[in-house]
C-alpha cells in the first residue's frame, strides 16, 4: 500500500456557521455541508447517539481540505480547545499565503487576535516570535 496524499484534516468547532466564514475568508472554499446521524455515523465515530454538522472547505488549488464539524449529540466531556497549545490533539493548520498581513487584517473581525510566527536561527535554535493584532 502506497499512501498517494493526505486527503483533510478535521477539526471539532463550536460554532459552524463562524469557522466556515473565517476559513472562507482566509481563502478556503466551501465544498459543502450536510447534515449526520445514525448508526454508521455512531460506528464511524466511536460514540452514541451522533447527531452533527459538517462542512468541508477546500484551499483553491483542490489539493487540501478542511472537515469542520460540530456536534449536537453526545454532548462533548471535554475542552480541548481550551488547553494549551502543547497538549496532544490540538489541531494546527499551516497555509501559504500571497500577503500575510493582508489575511490578518481581513481576519481580525472573525476573531483573530495574534500574530505567531518561528524563525531558525544558528544551530537550529528555533525562535517564536508573536505579536498581538489590535
Amino acid at each position: 500500500m502506497t499512501i498517494h496524499r493526505m486527503d483533510h484534516a478535521g477539526v471539532v468547532v463550536e460554532d459552524l456557521a463562524a469557522a466556515i466564514g473565517f476559513f472562507v475568508e482566509l481563502g478556503l472554499e466551501l465544498e459543502g455541508e450536510a447534515a449526520v446521524e445514525g448508526e454508521w455515523v455512531d460506528q464511524l465515530v466511536g460514540l452514541d447517539g451522533v447527531r452533527a454538522d459538517i462542512a468541508v472547505v477546500r484551499t483553491p488549488d483542490g489539493h487540501g481540505r478542511v472537515e469542520l464539524s460540530t456536534f449536537h449529540t453526545p454532548v462533548a466531556t471535554s475542552v480541548a480547545p481550551r488547553a494549551p497549545m502543547n497538549t496532544p490533539g490540538i489541531p494546527r493548520l499551516t497555509f501559504v499565503v500571497d500577503a500575510v498581513d493582508d489575511v490578518l487584517d481581513r481576519l481580525r473581525a472573525h476573531g483573530a487576535i495574534y500574530r505567531y510566527c518561528y524563525v531558525k536561527g544558528p544551530d537550529g535554535i528555533i525562535i517564536g516570535l508573536v505579536e498581538e493584532l489590535r
